[in-house]
């Protein structure tokens, strides 16, 4: 992917004034325009005006908070979102994941870290895993790898990059238990230490995606103490 032709704009949404701008500098070095907002009030009608192309997102703001943002953002766009958080309780980082974001870094951070997952995020959109089949069908269920699209009983369902990949991971080889390391190096290819409750909660998130509008019954099944694995 070329970041830089045409350039991507990103919307940060970062309440404290040096932490956006250094995001800004950092970001304009790899070619990305920034747009910032200092609070949450006016930031799902931002992006739901289509003019931004990935938000970096805080969950602490004024008036509205990043994890209201983004439950909202869900509901009309699949566009990448990388949250920032203070908090470093597993679980407010777990709900992140779970109501739609792609990525978390916690504070304090480095900004290249952050250049880097954005760009990262951006690469898994782009370049989905290479397969020798454009599209993959399994039951009610069709993906096409090369346009990153997912259909449940022929309606397209959004998935985010990380629920892509661990479907597409597990309908290769259907009634394959897959452990939860494994999916966890399939999701996250940057060798970061990550919970095996965070894979839980990417299952969660993609089994509720995929039930509906499916009267077919359920395919993501848990195998106690082991992994999941598409039946």
């Amino acid at each position: 992917m070329n970041f830089s032709h045409p350039k991507m704009k990103v919307l940060i949404v970062e309440d404290e004034p040096k932490i956006a701008q250094v995001l800004v500098d950092f970001l304009s070095l790899e070619g990305f325009d920034s747009q910032v907002l200092h609070d949450g009030l006016n930031a799902v009608e931002t992006i739901n005006q289509g003019n931004v192309d990935f938000v970096i997102l805080d969950l602490m703001l004024p008036h509205k908070d990043g994890l209201s943002i983004c439950k909202e953002v869900r509901q009309f766009s699949n566009i990448p979102l990388l949250m920032l958080t203070a908090r470093v309780e597993e679980i407010d980082r777990l709900i992140g994941l779970e109501i739609g974001a792609d990525d978390y870094v916690c504070k304090p951070f480095s900004a290249r870290e952050v250049v880097a997952r954005v760009k990262t995020i951006l690469r898994r959109i782009e370049t989905p895993p290479l397969t020798n089949e454009d599209e993959i069908a399994y039951k009610h269920l069709l993906i096409n790898i090369q346009r990153f699209k997912c259909n449940v009983s022929s309606v397209e369902v959004d998935l985010t990059p990380v629920e892509f990949r661990l479907l597409h991971t597990m309908l290769k080889r259907p009634g394959v238990v897959h452990s939860r390391d494994s999916l966890m190096q399939v999701c996250y290819v940057d060798d970061r230490v990550v919970s095996s409750r965070t894979i839980d909660s990417h299952i969660k998130n993609l089994r509720s995606k995929l039930t509906v509008n499916n009267t077919q019954g359920n395919l993501l099944h848990s195998i106690y103490g082991v992994g999941y694995k598409v039946e």
